[in-house]
């Protein structure tokens, strides 16, 4: 065919043709001499492009807004290391199950395995962090490959699919027919539960004295709000959530349990390990939730209920295994339940939740987290979406915010990394321009991506940034306090050459801070504050509330104020230590 008829398209221009045809309105990319093609037919487009200052914070980003916002996130870097930088971030969202499409530049395909400038197999370094993954062979081939990414990454179990397209592949010329239909034989996700197993399910749920709905990310990526919380109430059975479930069910409701696991409340602990029947929607039993498999929920029968039949039996065998979307299934259980009423039950949990009561922490002159989520809380009326770092600051933002609205609480769950927040929180406020965004960080988490404040500067998002900073890299240090004799070795963030030797905690001789966040981000453009009393607290969000733009909040936060409660590693989860002056729970 002659490359001068009017179809005839660059692979650069069918790419972006067939993102266009997919809808996409944002992508985070940065640009390099692989993508340059791509980069020229996107100056013309109408999709937003978005550009991070480093790969990893793109992705992160693009996360940030699929999980906010339910759609597909989508990413782009050149071939080499600027592919290779995107792998910790894919990995976040692989094991969170967060629908990405990732495309990557490559050299040429007939170069390809001679260790050209910039090459990296890309392919076969992502192979176990990706639901599935490609190289594009042809120009032909664009528009298919792209269509097939977009679905697999979206439907089932959802997860990152990366794209590698060879510069050669972009140059060559083709006609633009993006496919109306798919052709994949080999995929076929189960979205509807087994019948037989529902009605099984549902004359167990009758049956049971404790029963307790233990509800993960799968519930929310399924949209499952709505029949999670009428079967909760129409059965009276209390609820609890993992880390990535957070926001499926009111926690201000009295049935709420709130998290469960390492450092989940003790009624939702001790709930479902004193309960004969756990209701598992969309959740995959990670070793946070359980502690110890042999004491996790002895006496209790499973329901287990997810789209991925990988999960299921993977870790705590099940007595009623349903493969499906958690949403339809709920929907088929609900009208097979009674209506019923466990006033014992939970009378029983009301008495734990005291025992959370009691471990509150004792107020002093210091900067508490708790008070400061607490007044957040407060102030936006539970209506902003928070997202988070990893670390103490973590677990504060997942234990004192009350979410009631699900993709309102978005952080790194399965893999748990550092860096996270700050970038998701610019793709989730770029999803969700009308809603206050508030990116929850500590002073370590925040300086794995700290250069995205540029991103945030020069794009005009503004987002809110409240620092946890107690000098320390918390979580880590809060071990090291209960497990290794406050041996505090490569966790004070302060520390520098002249130090002695051996520290054990922060006194009067320990050195400046590094760095001084305020300017920091004044560098960027980026106003704010530092904050050193309590008094200070309210008026200080009120002022990032009303800031036009971004703005950052500096706590400085008693810097060995630790995460309570909390399951030791390998621990059973009734074993939980509460605050320091009260020891552990199974001791009293």
């Amino acid at each position: 065919m002659s490359k001068n008829n009017e179809k005839m398209m660059s692979g650069a221009e069918i790419f972006v043709k067939s993102l266009e045809a997919e809808g996409v309105e944002v992508i985070f990319g940065y640009i390099g001499a692989k993508v340059i093609t791509i980069y020229d037919k996107l100056y013309d487009s109408k999709i937003r492009h978005v550009m991070p200052h480093h790969e990893q914070g793109g992705v992160h980003a693009a996360d940030g807004y699929a999980r906010s916002s339910g759609k597909t996130g989508v990413c782009i870097a050149t071939s080499g290391p600027g592919a290779a930088n995107m792998v910790t971030a894919l990995a976040t969202a692989h094991m969170d199950s967060v629908p990405l499409v990732a495309f990557t530049g490559q050299v040429p395909n007939t170069m390809i395995g001679t260790d050209g400038f910039q090459e990296a197999d890309i392919k076969g370094i992502t192979m176990p962090i990706t639901k599935n993954n490609y190289i594009v062979n042809d120009v032909t081939e664009i528009s298919r490959v792209i269509k097939e990414a977009f679905h697999i990454a979206s439907t089932g179990r959802p997860g990152p699919v990366l794209v590698d397209l060879p510069s050669n592949i972009l140059a060559d010329m083709a006609e633009f027919n993006y496919p109306s239909q798919l052709d994949l034989p080999g995929y076929n996700p189960t979205y509807k539960g087994n019948k037989l197993q529902i009605k099984r399910a549902a004359e167990l749920i009758n049956n049971a004295a404790k029963p307790i709905i233990y509800a993960g990310g799968g519930a929310i990526i399924s949209g499952a709000e709505k029949e999670i919380t009428e079967l909760a109430k129409k059965a009276e059975i209390p609820v609890t959530t993992t880390l990535n479930g957070i926001g499926i069910f009111d926690e201000n409701h009295s049935l709420s349990l709130a998290m469960l696991g390492m450092h989940g409340t003790t009624e939702a602990n001790l709930a479902i390990t004193n309960s004969d029947l756990i209701i598992a929607l969309g959740a995959r039993f990670d070793d946070r939730v359980t502690g110890k498999i042999d004491s996790f929920a002895k006496n209790a029968a499973v329901i287990h209920v997810d789209i991925d039949p990988a999960e299921i039996g993977k870790i705590i065998e099940t007595q009623v295994p349903i493969t499906g979307d958690v949403k339809s299934v709920v929907e088929e259980i609900i009208p097979k339940v009674n209506k019923a009423k466990r006033p014992a039950w939970l009378k029983e949990i009301d008495e734990w939740r005291k025992i959370d009561k009691k471990a509150d922490p004792e107020i002093n002159d210091k900067l508490l987290p708790s008070e400061i989520i607490e007044s957040l809380y407060e102030l936006t009326e539970g209506k902003a979406i928070i997202t988070a770092g990893v670390g103490q600051h973590q677990m504060w933002a997942a234990q004192y915010y009350k979410y009631s609205r699900p993709r309102s609480f978005i952080s790194s769950g399965g893999l748990g990394t550092m860096g996270f927040g700050f970038p998701a929180a610019i793709g989730a406020k770029i999803a969700n321009p009308d809603q206050e965004v508030f990116a929850l960080v500590g002073d370590g988490s925040f300086q794995m991506n700290i250069q995205e404040l540029a991103t945030a500067a020069k794009n005009k998002v503004p987002v809110k940034i409240i620092l946890f900073n107690n000098q320390y890299l918390g979580m880590v240090r809060q071990w090291q306090e209960l497990f290794f004799d406050k041996r505090y070795s490569a966790t004070c963030l302060r520390r520098q050459i002249d130090c002695p030797p051996h520290c054990s905690g922060p006194n009067q001789d320990c050195p400046e801070m590094i760095p001084d966040f305020i300017q920091v981000a004044k560098g960027y453009g980026i106003e704010g504050q530092t904050i050193t009393q309590r008094e200070d607290i309210k008026t200080a969000l009120k002022t990032a509330l009303e800031a036009k733009g971004s703005y950052l909040l500096n706590f400085i936060i008693e810097e060995e104020e630790n995460v309570f409660p909390m399951v030791s590693a390998g621990g059973s989860l009734e074993d939980m230590i509460l605050r320091k002056e009260q020891g552990k729970y199974a001791d009293k």
